[in-house]
């Protein structure tokens, strides 16, 4: 995080709407720190949620990873020959 994002408590309280107003058009997380430790990290909704989506696809390769080193899969072509017979099954093929 860079240096000029990081600010006090203090600076929290008293800047707060400015903050909002920055954090929003920056994009950047800001570091809060209370007695010169970091305390919490302020960020716009949207990095936020950016973020989430990130760490839950990173969280399904990680399961899909598990499945695939426990082997707990269908091969691809499997899969295909079964789609396409339950196409014909229901007559669109």
């Amino acid at each position: 995080m860079k240096p000029s994002q990081v600010k006090p408590i203090s600076y929290l309280k008293s800047h707060a709407a400015e903050i909002v107003r920055e954090i929003t058009e920056s994009g950047e997380p800001m570091l809060i720190t209370q007695n010169g430790e970091a305390r919490v990290v302020v960020q716009d909704a949207q990095s936020y949620e950016d973020m989430q989506q990130t760490l839950a696809l990173l969280k399904i390769l990680t399961l899909g990873r598990k499945d695939i080193e426990a082997g707990r899969y269908i091969p691809a072509s499997d899969v295909f020959t079964e789609l396409e017979q339950m196409d014909k099954d229901d007559g669109i093929a």
